[in-house]
């Protein structure tokens, strides 16, 4: 292989990581404009519509057996949990063929986000001690990362791939952990039979998976009970999202040497058929051109598949949607004065703003003096310090640890106050450390 057959090749490689960037990127300037139109809606006149609309019942099955939930919890109960399946995915992914397959590579983003979670929650906990507000303790853990990576993608080719990279393996590490924080400490009233019914359905989904089952609606409707079981159960039903993303099958039915073996024979029966003229495809062409579609989905793996599918309805859709039913908070100077007062507020602003880069960096040295790690490519420590402070912008996991954390609508006011401040303060801060490497680094 000459040099420029494998320069093509690592663009190949490259293409899936650069669309994934994209993705998040723009997927963020949508999540921005939902949180704005959510403030400008609970600031203004339409405030208790606003507020109205979210407490509006649907129900789902009959009066006698059916769940009636509010849509507010239907947001944050049901589509939420699809967007952890598709963490789930992600998390899966990494694990078996990305950042996270070794040890060697997973050792810096997991270490940088073990310690951008156990610092910040440090952090908190020593500013804000006693009951109820101590149990937002795991709120400045989490980390936004189509925020994070929409920052970064606005240098552009300024700053190392290798950085964005490292924040996705970094954020989706953090992700899980906010799912065993969420399934560990912010669940109650625990159902065994209900746990027991899902833990059944769940091992019948990996049964499925080592059979082969490969057809979407298998997964779908086991997925299904499986988060009415966990609805029942008292662990967040969030949790039945990883839970079933963790099942998806990562080989395809096809192997590439089968594809190459079958689309051949396709395209050879295809040139074979007469020429027809027309909008109209003659039938023998329409069934080989069905077959050659069908061979082509069977190629690519189910994970693969629906990673690439659900992800922009989960950027696109169902996280605005989330910020939008979830950050319309009342910003009237009296409330900021009071917010600014209170120790959850500040809690959590030094948790994400100070701890989330401190507890990366402190851990990422630590890997890195032990030999157990090395710096991403091309990074230095100010970049990795851009980066962990980019870490700060929680956000969407922020405020869904938030509203489990607390009750009182008041301590839910005060902590999205302090992650709106936080991940403002962490987004221009990381911006402007990456701006002076990039800037450095041209000499510009």
């Amino acid at each position: 292989m000459d040099f420029e057959d494998f320069a093509k090749s690592l663009a190949e490689l490259k293409r899936p990581f650069e669309s994934f960037l994209r993705r998040q990127a723009s997927g963020g300037i949508v999540l921005l404009l939902a949180t704005f139109l959510a403030l400008i809606c609970a600031n203004t006149p339409l405030r208790e519509s606003y507020h109205h609309l979210w407490e509006t019942k649907i129900s789902l099955g009959a009066d006698s057996w059916g769940i009636k939930q509010s849509l507010h919890h239907w947001i944050n109960d049901g589509l939420m949990a699809i967007f952890f399946f598709v963490v789930g995915l992600e998390l899966k992914r990494e694990f078996l063929a990305g950042e996270l397959t070794s040890v060697r590579k997973a050792t810096l983003p997991v270490l940088a986000a073990v310690g951008g979670m156990l610092v910040p929650a440090a952090i908190y906990l020593f500013l804000v001690p006693g009951l109820p507000e101590a149990k937002g303790w795991g709120v400045p853990m989490a980390t936004d990362i189509a925020f994070a990576l929409g920052v970064i993608a606005l240098l552009g080719k300024r700053i190392p791939r290798s950085l964005a990279i490292f924040l996705t393996a970094l954020a989706i590490v953090d992700d899980l952990g906010a799912v065993i924080i969420i399934a560990l400490f912010y669940s109650e009233n625990i159902s065994v039979v209900c746990l027991l019914i899902a833990g059944g359905l769940w091992a019948v989904l990996f049964a499925g998976n080592r059979v082969k089952i490969q057809h979407p609606v298998f997964y779908a409707l086991l997925g299904l009970g499986l988060w009415l079981a966990m609805l029942k159960s008292g662990i967040h039903p969030s949790i039945a999202g990883v839970m079933i993303g963790a099942t998806i099958p990562v080989h395809p039915r096809y192997s590439r040497e089968l594809f190459l073996e079958k689309a051949e024979h396709l395209l050879v029966l295809y040139r074979k058929l007469r020429k027809t003229e027309g909008p109209f495809v003659h039938e023998r062409k329409i069934g080989t051109l069905l077959a050659l579609e069908s061979l082509c989905h069977d190629s690519l793996s189910p994970l693969q598949r629906m990673e690439h599918e659900m992800h922009r309805w989960v950027i696109f859709g169902i996280m605005p949607l989330f910020a939008f039913a979830n950050a319309g908070v009342s910003l009237s100077w009296n409330e900021l004065q009071l917010s600014f007062t209170q120790p959850v507020t500040f809690g959590i602003i030094a948790g994400l703003f100070i701890g989330k880069p401190l507890g990366i960096i402190l851990f990422s040295r630590l890997a890195v003096a032990l030999k157990l790690a090395e710096l991403p490519q091309g990074a230095s420590w100010l970049t990795l310090l851009g980066v962990g402070t980019l870490g700060g912008i929680g956000f969407t996991m922020s405020i869904f640890i938030t509203n489990l954390a607390f009750y009182r609508p008041e301590l839910i006011s005060q902590a999205k106050v302090g992650i709106f401040i936080a991940s403002l303060l962490a987004g221009i801060s990381g911006y402007l450390l990456l701006a002076r490497f990039a800037q450095e680094k041209t000499g510009v």
